[in-house]
């Protein structure tokens, strides 16, 4: 027994030894929950939302996203699939938008109308806007000063204006000389325009004007004043599910390379069930997607 108490007494200096190691212990104790409570209070603080920072955050996640997910090509924003929609990072309820806007038959001709009609963010619209490709005919008369949106009773109106001076000849019929009369329109223009007319086998649409080389807005806007497509011209459509390359090329708004490019992706895909599928072939002129549709079928 007293060897067991022997080993519980301690001289002056052990007690001493004992109390210094157990107020070291204490202080180590008490400044790690100092350090610990200090460090939450500032990984709260980190929390707090920088709406501007996230929004440039969330912009450059969408710009990595698109970057790294999908090759984008120049294409007409009316013309945008769900799948696509998907891809540029447009919400379920901006594409739904879009296509009820387009389906009351409407288009968007600049990056500002469509972001009225999808409501897509700032951030959304710098990103994607900069491969948005409006059908060139829209962007001359855009910057043409004497072009402006007109109804169609107002079209009417304008033609049987131009009745009251000259009367309207057809557009597929009109020769080199008839159309040399036109002002601004020269002997190369005029043949330009029959050479393009001859390739396309004959105008369907007014506005397919608007897509001869070198033939300005406000020209354009004269010659149709005194031509129109009065009779339009029995086409053959190409079926682009079975069309050869070499056939589909024929089209005059179809590059060879294109032609190759929606045979390749038959090929690989299927059977073609959409026109906006060909938003997905590179190079492809979607812009003049309402002109080629008239020349294709599916």
């Amino acid at each position: 027994m007293k060897n067991f108490k022997s080993h519980f007494r301690f001289n002056k200096q052990e007690r001493s030894g004992v109390f210094y190691l157990l107020f070291i212990i204490v202080a180590l104790q008490l400044a790690y929950f100092v350090l610990r409570s200090s460090g939450a209070a500032e990984i709260n603080n980190s929390f707090i939302e920088n709406e501007p920072l996230q929004a440039r955050i969330d912009s450059l996640k969408v710009r990595e996203q698109l970057k790294d997910s999908i090759k984008i090509y120049p294409f007409n924003p009316n013309y945008i699939t769900d799948f696509k929609g998907y891809t540029l990072g447009l919400s379920v309820e901006e594409i739904d938008r879009l296509h009820d806007f387009r389906n009351n038959g409407k288009f968007a001709n600049s990056a500002e109308d469509f972001q009225k009609v999808t409501q897509v963010s700032d951030s959304l619209l710098q990103i994607i806007s900069p491969y948005f490709k409006f059908p060139e005919w829209t962007q001359r008369k855009a910057k043409s000063t004497s072009s402006y949106k007109r109804s169609s009773t107002e079209q009417e109106r304008g033609v049987r204006k131009a009745e009251s001076k000259f009367a309207v000849s057809d557009l597929n019929s009109a020769t080199i000389e008839e159309l040399r009369q036109i002002n601004g329109i020269g002997e190369k223009l005029s043949a330009r325009i029959v050479k393009f007319r001859d390739r396309l086998g004959g105008f369907l649409v007014n506005e397919q004007l608007y897509d001869v080389y070198g033939l300005e807005p406000e020209v354009v806007e004269r010659t149709l004043k005194r031509f129109q497509v009065l009779k339009k011209p029995i086409i053959e459509k190409i079926n682009i599910n079975t069309a050869s390359a070499k056939n589909l090329s024929k089209l005059v708004y179809l590059q060879k390379s294109v032609s190759e490019g929606i045979v390749n992706y038959r090929s690989d895909k299927g059977t073609i069930l959409s026109f906006d599928e060909l938003s997905k072939i590179e190079d492809f002129p979607f812009e003049k997607i309402d002109r080629i549709k008239l020349y294709l079928t599916l």
